[in-house]
């Protein structure tokens, strides 16, 4: 699949976990912010919390589920893009979560989890 469409998918899919967060009652704050240790791909707040989410998709189990695909180097990726946000920003808060909204479109069949890492 050419990056392009991939990177439309990833898009696609960024818009449908932004609709299941506001949904929920989450604030959107910001989408792909982008520095030099990472992208976050969406930033959110709720009872008095930044959310800093990740979103992953599969098409298929082929290659596993999209929560497989986060591992340990990407969390401390989204830790210190998420302390970097913070920093720049000016703000100061104690009260932050690295969430992964996972998106598993096998079929007719979407699941899509929210999972927190308080």
């Amino acid at each position: 699949m050419p990056f392009f469409n991939k990177r439309k998918i990833g898009f696609l899919q960024e818009d449908r976990a932004v609709s299941y967060l506001e949904r929920n009652g989450y604030k959107i704050i910001g989408r792909n912010f982008y520095s030099k240790f990472g992208e976050i791909d969406i930033i959110a707040s709720k009872d008095s919390y930044l959310h800093f989410i990740e979103v992953r998709s599969r098409s298929s189990e082929r290659y596993g589920l999209s929560l497989e695909s986060v591992n340990n180097k990407k969390i401390k990726k989204i830790i210190n893009t998420a302390y970097y946000f913070l920093k720049k920003n000016k703000i100061k808060t104690d009260k932050i979560s690295i969430s992964i909204i996972s998106i598993d479109n096998s079929g007719n069949n979407i699941k899509l989890k929210l999972i927190k890492y308080d």
